[in-house]
This record gives C-alpha cells, structure tokens and sequence, in this order.
C-alpha cells in the first residue's frame, strides 16, 4: 500500500510532497491519510514509473497532442483557435460502485429533462399543476414558441445531453448544470482517452478501465433507428470553423462516419433537408447538431449568426427530416429550474431525485427573493436563464457593489438566481514535476437508447489549481483530466467497426461532396502550392545574398527581386531598398516578408492560413497529412527577434520547409483515393503552379539581359529543373530551351503543359449535372490552353523585337494566363458558388490573393 504523504512515504516517493487541501474532499487520499482503494492499482504504476518516466512519457504525449492540432477556442478570445488543448497526464480515477451511482442518477436525470421538454412543448401539465410558474417558462428566452407541437419519434426530445457535476467536501455528487442544445466535450473524452492510454498503457489495462466505444455506438444506433429509410444520410450541422469546439465537431463527425456540414451545405425544398454536394442534392434524414437553438432557422427563430437552415422547423414538422436534439432544448439548460426539479422528478417519474442540484433559489419567488438577499455574502448571483451569464460573489463585492446588484436584483428578479458556493472535491494534477491538488469539475454525457439512456463510462474532466477556498469548480478551469471509470472484472474490448462476418455493400467514391468543402480542399491545394513556389523564390535569392560574389556580380538578383515584388505585392520600402547601395536594407525586407506576423503577405501568414483552411476540412484529410501542416506552422519558422537571425540559418529553414510541403503534395498523389476530395485538391494545386510559372517567367525572360545565363540558371533553379536542363543542354543556357521545358514539355512536372494535362483530366471528371454533349466553359478552357501550348513555334515566341523585348511571348503567357483564370473562375461559379461562400479571385497570383 502507498503511504499517506509525509507520513510513512520515502522522501523520494511520488506522493512524498503532496498535500490535500483542509476541509476538502480529496479523490485520491482518505482522510485517514491512504490511498483510496480504487487508486491503489494506478499509485503503484505511478511510483514504479517514477517522476523523471512520468515527465518524459508526458513530453512525448504533449507532442502527440500538438500534432493531432487539438485545440478549444475560449470564447471572447480573438485566437483562440490557437491555443491548444490543456490536458493533464494524471487520469482521475472513479470507482465502480460510484461509477453506478452516477449513471442510475443521470439516467433518472435524462429521463426527467426529457419528460420536462416533452410536457413544456406539448400539453404543458406541469404548468397546469403550478410545479412550474408561468413567469418562469414565458420569460425564458430559451423557451421557443415555434417549437411548440413539434412532434418527435417516440416522444424523444433529447437524444443526447451533458451534466457538470462536483463533489462536495461532504463526498456527495452535486449537479452544477446540464447541457442539452449542443453537449459538448464527448469528442475532447475520446481525445484524452487516445492521449492518456498510451501514456499509461500498463496501467490502463490493469486497473480494468471501462471502454467509451459503447457509448458512441449507442449514439450512432439511436440516430439510426431515428430515420425513416434504411440508409439514411445523417449530417453532423456544425457551426463553422469559428466555433470553439470545431475540432470537436470534425472529430465526432469522423469518428461516427457522418458528413461534417455548415448551413450554407443544407437547403430545404418542399419540406425536405437536402445537402448540397458536387452531384446534386441528397435528401438528408437526421441532423445531429452543434449550434444553438436560435441558430436553428433564421426563417422562424431570431438568429445572429446565419449558422442555420432556413425552413430546417417546418421540414421537422412534416416528419421528414430528425433534429437531434431538437431545437427548444436549451430550455432546460438555466440554473432557474434547478430548484423545481426534485418536485418534478416526484410529479413524472414518481421518484425522488437521486443526484441534488446545486442548491439554487429563484428570485422570482418572493421566499427565495428575500433567503437570497438575507444571505447575499454567502450566495454567487448568476443569470436565471443561461449558463454563461457573469456571476457576482456575494463575499467578494464592495459595499458599493453590493448596493447596486441588490437594486438590479430587486428591479427584475426573475432575471436571477442566488446559489450556495460549493468547495469541489480536489484530485493530484501534475505541475512542476510533482503533484499538487486541483479543484475537479465532471462532464458526463448520456445518450437516448431505447426507453431509457445510457451513460458514457468516462467523462470530460476540468481541474484548476486555485486554492480558492470558496466558489465553484467553473473557475479558473485551466486543463482538462482524462477520467478512469472503473469496472468490478475484466473489460471486454470494444469497437463501432460492423461485426466480422457481415456483409458489406461494395461502392467507391461518389460526388457527395459538399459544395464548401471541395471550395476549400481546392483552396488549400492553392495555398500550399502558392507557399511551395515562394519558399523556392525567396530560397534562390537568399543563396545569392549570401554568396561569394558582391551583389554587384549578380545581374540576376534585382531580375528576382523584381519578380518577388510582383509575386508578393511588396510595399514601397522594399522597392527603396532594391535601389539602395548595399543588401542590409534588403536582408531586413526579406526577413520581414519572412518572418512577419503582423505583414498579410509575409510567410508566416501564408503558412497559418494553410493550417486554417486544413483545419476546416479535417475530416476529408488524413491524420498524417493533418501532422505534416500543422509542423509547418508551427516548426518551421520559429519565432525570434529578426536583428539576431543569420541569412544562411533562413536557408537551413526554407529547405525544411520545402521538404515538409513536397512530403503533403506526395502523401496526397500516393495516399488518397482518387475522389472528388482529392480532384479538387489537386486542381488548386495544378493551376496555382502553372500560374506561377507563367509569372516567373513573364518577369525574368520578357525583357533581355546583356548575359541571360544567370537569369536563366536562377529561374531554372526556382523551378526544380535545373538539373533537367544540364543533363539535356549541359550548360548552354538560352531562352528557347527553358520555355520548352518550362511550358512545353509535358514530361516536366513542373511545366505549364503538364499542369494543363492534368487540369484537362479534372475538368473530364467533374460532375456537371447535365446530359447536354456541349463542352464546358472548364473544358473549353483548359482544351484552349493546351492547345496553344502544343502548338506553340518556341523559336518564333523567343525573337527579340526592337525594344530588346520578347513580345510575342508576352502575348502567349497572357493569353494563357487568362484561359487559367476563366477555368478557375468558371469552378467558382458552377461548383462553389451556390454553397454561399463568395472569394475575390485575384488576378495577381500574389501569395496574398
């Protein structure tokens, strides 16, 4: 057995230091000063792994975590969609025999919240009855009238919901709140599951830790059994990448096997919810939802956001489509009704209410009213009515303070609700290479099934170091703890994959992808291959700033220059300092077009726009395509004073980064399935390489050097043909023999022709949704281009005119740049437009546009 800490412990013991707050109830140690029973088994694996195991494996899980890109946007937060997710290495341990106790309360919980819906959208006989008073239900913002009689299968109104629950210093369970519109956190367990497991590997399967997978097929077969058709199509409506828990959002959607959809995806027509794909609109049966309540139907409800579906409530009305959970939900969400439910768990199930709330009065009760103000310093004041209203600690206010919400009470008492403060129960956390107690709060969710519900064997646990002897566990909550429940035997293994032995319809890849998604898969291929062509460029002109010659032996670096303002639309000062004497001025730009955060065009913006536009199709590309852009963000281009940087270290950097963005572009030609995804995906890649050829070389071969031969060298290297050439001319370099390979050579997969090629394949491919035998403008386009590029006469293009100019190239690289922006524009607007997300389609091919 583990000694109590301090006592019997080694001074070198894990425990040795650790201290349990007085007067709190301590998870993990009795008060008699031992490890609880059910800890005993993971406290021996702790000490036998020992601090310095434990820190390292940590390190190692740390990674995994920044590399899986899981991350929580707090609310408020201008980037939040860059902080990471908060974890902390040590799981919580929960006994089975509480484990029982917690699911038979919050399935008797579930059952309540869904009768209580169900009578309040329906015959109202709590209301009726007086359980319920009127002014409580009419002043309820979350009570939506237009779902009034809103019929759902089997009287099911909530189909999936959450429960904060702390234990008090008393070591009972109290529920703080419950969450019924959108319950997150279930996607950010299953995380912390993967994360902690493999951490703790040993320990996880010694200690008999109950699987989450049974929860998560409960959820899929409910939402099965909930469609009409046998083959339903069920969407998981999310509200967008501006969401705080979309990696949640894509996460679940991939792991269920359901289509990740935003509004703008979803149409209703005659009374039918259909999501807009490539080949047309598929009739949708069931929609699991993530967005509020009011963002349901701008058409019948008063949304801020656009996040919803006009028509999407009268769709529901005629049957034909499921909402889980159904809109109005959020009105069992404000801490108001926490103070009726033991009477109304008496009055519909005839029960009494086995897991207390946290003791609330609602000020709307003139008893309640006066308890709450005789004992204000003793109260935390919230909103009546959501759960993310400020709260007011009675013992913390001023007496000014205290005056003035006594008043704002008084004025409109039905707008709030007093509630005791409670100490949550504390648990070891790991900080600074030990343990220290964390104040604990528990997400645990439960899942229609059947007649009854089913509880997650786990839960989303939050933990916050503050010592704050009062308040709730909601404050500060700074991590997130994965959280063991344990069973009484051996756990059986468990996976949502189909039984073996049963058959399986064979099928390939459709066109049922989301108008959106192929608008982004398609932009994200233009984005990396937009950074790929500037890495190359900025590559070639740092490795002439700092090499042996003076800058004056170098007629090629002011051509380059001159094509990196264009490519990048560089200020005035960047043209100033291509004129000045000396490269410091120009070594201070390119290390600003570089490095800068606060420049639109620089780099580093480039490269997080990637990983922003990566992460909003999470689930259409791979885990390890997903690691290789999030390492680009975040390693390649370190953050440091610019003053301390060397230009070759840049280099070192740049050729990291190239090798990072040709392992994305290879994992996509090797790894993916030649779908409408991976089409599209490759279309932004093919006509944003072609674009930025063509504009290379418009800007370097137009005009005539007195010696082209390092012009010529510099371009060839920019374009990862050098070695081509050589091999071909050995060292003659002159302008015709570089346009043959640049654009003309459809061997190169570099040149314009080979792009062409394999734009003219896609554009075959693409699902146009018509019979008619006429060419389309995306055809016709790419058929124009190539052929011009086929047919050109090199020697004729490459004739110098009077004024020194190739103007007859000019003309061929205009007009082929303009055939690729009619095909990029006609994608625009026969496959992206209709999914209400409009671009500006910028004809400067810079890496801004």
């Amino acid at each position: 057995m583990v000694s109590a800490p301090g006592t019997k412990a080694d001074s070198e013991s894990l425990f040795a230091h650790y201290r349990p707050l007085e007067g709190v109830y301590d998870e993990m140690w009795t008060a008699a000063g031992e490890l609880r029973p059910h800890w005993r088994q993971l406290g021996a694996a702790l000490e036998e792994l020992g601090p310095a195991e434990i820190q390292r494996r940590w390190d190692q899980a740390r990674r995994m975590i920044h590399e899986n890109g899981v991350t929580y946007n707090v609310h408020g937060e201008s980037h939040g969609m860059d902080r990471p997710w908060e974890l902390d290495p040590l799981p919580l341990v929960i006994s089975a025999a509480d484990g029982a106790l917690l699911s038979s309360g919050l399935t008797q919980r579930a059952r309540l919240l869904n009768h209580l819906l169900a009578d309040l959208y329906g015959p109202q006989e709590s209301l009726k009855a007086g359980l319920i008073p009127p002014e409580m239900l009419y002043s309820h913002p979350g009570f939506l009238r237009p779902c009034h009689g809103l019929a759902q299968p089997g009287r099911t109104f909530l189909h999936m919901c959450a429960s904060s629950l702390v234990r008090s210093s008393q070591g009972a369970w109290c529920v703080m709140a419950d969450a019924a519109q959108a319950s997150a956190g279930a996607g950010y367990a299953i995380e912390n599951r993967l994360v902690i497991s493999r951490m703790l590997s040993e320990a996880f399967h010694e200690c008999q830790v109950q699987r989450l997978a049974p929860f998560f097929a409960a959820l899929r077969d409910t939402l099965q059994s909930l469609a009409a058709r046998d083959e339903p199509t069920t969407v998981l409506l999310s509200p967008g990448p501006g969401s705080p828990t979309y990696f949640e959002d894509a996460y679940l959607a991939r792991y269920l096997g359901y289509t990740l959809a935003e509004g703008g995806d979803l149409t209703v027509r005659l009374n039918r919810v259909y999501l807009k794909t490539l080949g047309g609109l598929i009739r949708v049966d069931v929609i699991l939802r993530r967005i509020a309540d009011q963002g349901c139907d701008p058409l019948e409800l008063v949304s801020k956001t656009g996040e919803g579906v006009a028509g999407l409530l009268q769709a529901a009305r005629d049957g034909n489509v499921v909402i889980a959970n159904m809109p109005g939900s959020g009105l069992v969400e404000g801490p108001a009704l926490l103070s009726l439910l033991p009477r109304l768990c008496r009055h519909f199930l005839g029960e009494e209410l086995q897991i207390a709330s946290l003791p609330t009065w609602w000020c709307g009760d003139r008893a309640s009213l006066d308890y709450v103000l005789e004992h204000l310093d003793e109260m935390v004041i919230k909103s009546a009515f959501t759960t993310r209203g400020n709260k007011r600690f009675g013992w913390s206010l001023s007496r000014r303070d205290r005056a003035e919400l006594v008043e704002r009470i008084k004025a409109a008492p039905r707008e709030y609700v007093g509630q005791s403060a409670v100490v949550p129960s504390t648990a070891p956390v790991w900080a600074e290479g030990g343990l220290q107690p964390g104040k604990v709060l528990l997400r645990m969710f439960a899942v229609a099934s059947g007649d009854s519900y089913q509880i997650m064997p786990g839960a989303l646990g939050r933990i916050s170091l503050s010592t704050a002897g009062q308040g709730t566990a909601a404050e500060s909550l700074k991590r997130s703890k994965e959280v063991w429940l344990l069973s009484e035997g051996p756990v059986q293994p468990v996976s949502l994959l189909p039984p073996a032995g049963q058959p399986v319809m064979l099928r390939r890849s459709g066109n049922e992808l989301p108008s959106r998604v192929a608008d982004h898969l398609f932009w994200l291929g233009r984005h990396v291959e937009r950074a790929e062509g500037a890495v190359r460029l900025l590559r070639s002109i740092l490795a002439r700033l700092t090499g042996e010659l003076q800058l004056e032996s170098r007629p090629e670096l002011p051509v380059l220059l001159q094509a990196l303002d264009t490519f990048a639309q560089l200020p005035e000062s960047f043209t100033a300092a291509m004129d000045s004497p000396g490269g410091e001025a120009i070594e201070r730009e390119l290390l600003s077009l570089i490095f800068s955060e606060n420049r639109a065009d620089s780099l580093r913006k480039t490269l997080a726009t990637i990983v922003q536009m990566a992460s909003v199709v999470r689930d259409r590309i791979s885990i390890d395509a997903w690691r290789i852009l999030a390492r680009v963000s975040h390693d390649s281009l370190p953050v440091f004073p610019l003053g301390v940087i060397q230009l070759s270290e840049v280099q070192l950097m740049l050729n990291h980064l190239i090798v990072s963005l040709s392992a994305f572009s290879g994992l996509g030609m090797e790894s993916t399935t030649r779908g409408p995804a991976w089409r599209f995906l490759d279309m932004g890649r093919r006509i944003e390489r072609a674009l930025h050829t063509v504009c290379l070389l418009r800007n370097t071969l137009l005009t005539t050097q007195p010696d082209e031969g390092p012009v010529i060298e510099a371009v060839l290297e920019v374009c990862d043909s050098l070695m081509t050439y050589r091999s071909r001319y050995l060292t003659h370099l002159q302008a015709p023999p570089v346009v043959d390979l640049l654009v003309v050579d459809e061997t190169n997969p570099r040149s314009v022709a080979f792009q062409l090629v394999a734009l003219s394949g896609h554009a075959d491919q693409l699902p146009y949704g018509t019979l008619t035998t006429l060419l389309s403008t995306e055809q016709r386009a790419i058929m124009s281009a190539l052929s011009a590029v086929r047919l050109a006469e090199i020697d004729r293009l490459c004739m110098i005119d009077d004024q020194q100019r190739r103007s007859e190239l000019e003309q061929f690289f205009s007009d082929l740049e303009g055939q690729l922006w009619t095909f990029a524009e006609a994608l625009n607007h026969d496959f992206f437009f209709h999914a209400g997300r409009q671009r500006q389609m910028s004809q400067s091919g810079g890496w801004g546009a």
